[in-house]
């Protein structure tokens, strides 16, 4: 019995390891292996650029879209190459109001007469679309004044069909939810050595292009879209790439609790998409990308299963074999439990504490992973989106792509 329990043990914490320490390790070796493909960098690489359309989905985004719209027009690019579509879900505290405004500048407007969704705002929006490059972003983020020439330099390529942002975390005063600038900075790493391998897996929702032709595909609405661009760009032939230079700012979210909710959402719809397009899991057709999608995107979705299978064999072992160093890992285990309950708790006005930030953001993420995966396979919607409220902006910020600011 023992035997079996330690095998199972060895299984439930050899997946964890593998997707967040062997997978990226293995990348890096695959990069020492291969030639890295040429990306098309500089913002001032093309001598003619081509017209893009920037969309914008917006749901009750009064506090912020004014300003955003600002900074959207300042953005270094040709103002006759590119169109800007903001696509209101239904909005109903006056966003319309104040986008409407900016008519006279270009900027167009696009009102849903019922809410139906991130997605289903997109899709409504396709046939509006002028660019061949269409960018997508939110209104919560702020682009650095180069990502769009940069991005549209990466398509430039003929072998890339997607080219995504590089988030850089924005800490808010407050200090709420620091683990998250840790977790980001690491992402933005594993979708660099992905570029340098086959292409990344997954776009960033708050920054990417795509090619008209790529976009114009039907996504059904409960999923997530810039996930299945990378998937889409894959069985078209194409690669999806990370441009370091395109900088998207991305405030933390207020709290944990906050960022559990999204993290619930956006989970259940990413294993929706991932469902939907499976296909490209065929390694014999879709070679490296297959096994970069398996480790990347499902591995890590697994991890919350493989981590409750493992307390519960150490609490076996603890209880029924009276095993010390069980009783240990079983009380450290309680006391991260313990941590990430307080830092859940912790006032959202007030700092966390930096001893709590780290457990209880990676507990809030393994919980959320759960509740995702009990929604996606009980078939509970979440094509409806609620934008997540964001804390403030940096003014002057200028670092490399995955680092953290302090607004």
């Amino acid at each position: 019995m023992n035997v079996a329990l330690y095998g199972a043990l060895a299984a439930a914490l050899g997946l964890p390891l593998y997707s967040y320490i062997g997978y990226p390790a293995l990348l890096w070796l695959a990069t020492l292996a291969r030639r890295a493909p040429r990306l098309l960098a500089g913002p001032h690489y093309l001598a003619d650029w081509p017209l893009v359309s920037i969309t914008i989905p917006v749901y009750n985004e009064a506090a912020v879209i004014a300003d955003t719209l600002e900074r959207v027009l300042a953005i270094d690019y040709p103002p006759q190459r590119r169109q800007i579509l903001v696509v209101s879900d239904a909005s109903s505290d006056g966003t319309d109001d104040i986008v409407a405004r900016y008519a006279e500048r270009g900027v167009e407007l696009l009102r849903l007469t019922r809410r139906s969704g991130k997605t289903a705002a997109e899709n409504a929006a396709r046939s509006l679309l002028r660019g061949d490059v269409i960018v997508n972003t939110d209104a919560s983020v702020r682009i650095h004044p180069q990502a769009i020439k940069a991005l549209v330099a990466a398509l430039a390529d003929p072998t890339v069909g997607v080219a995504s942002g590089c988030d850089v975390s924005v800490a808010q005063l407050s200090g709420a939810n620091r683990g998250e600038q840790a977790y980001v900075g690491y992402e933005m790493r594993v979708r660099q050595l992905e570029t340098r391998v086959a292409g990344i897996v997954g776009a960033s929702g708050c920054l990417y292009a795509i090619r008209a032709q790529l976009h114009r595909e039907f996504v059904p609405e409960d999923l997530s879209r810039d996930f299945a661009a990378a998937l889409l760009a894959r069985r078209a032939g194409w690669r999806a790439v990370s441009v370091p230079d395109a900088v998207c700012y991305v405030p933390r979210g207020g709290s944990l609790r906050q960022e559990y909710r999204r993290k619930v959402r956006t989970m259940a719809r990413g294993l929706r998409t991932l469902w939907y397009l499976r296909t490209v899991l065929n390694p014999v057709r879709y070679g490296a990308f297959a096994w970069m999608l398996v480790s990347h995107k499902l591995c890590r979705w697994l991890v919350p299963w493989a981590l409750a299978g493992a307390l519960g064999v150490v609490a076996t072992l603890a209880v029924a074999d009276r095993s010390t160093w069980a009783q240990v890992l079983l009380g450290g285990g309680a006391a991260v439990l313990a941590l990430a309950f307080v830092g859940w708790r912790w006032p959202e006005r007030r700092p966390v504490p930096r001893a709590l930030a780290l457990p209880a953001y990676l507990v809030s993420g393994t919980v959320a992973a759960l509740s995702a995966w009990l929604l996606a396979l009980r078939g509970v919607g979440t094509a409806m989106w609620e934008p997540t409220r964001r804390g403030p902006h940096p003014l002057n910020p200028s670092p490399r792509c995955g680092e953290e600011v302090r607004g």
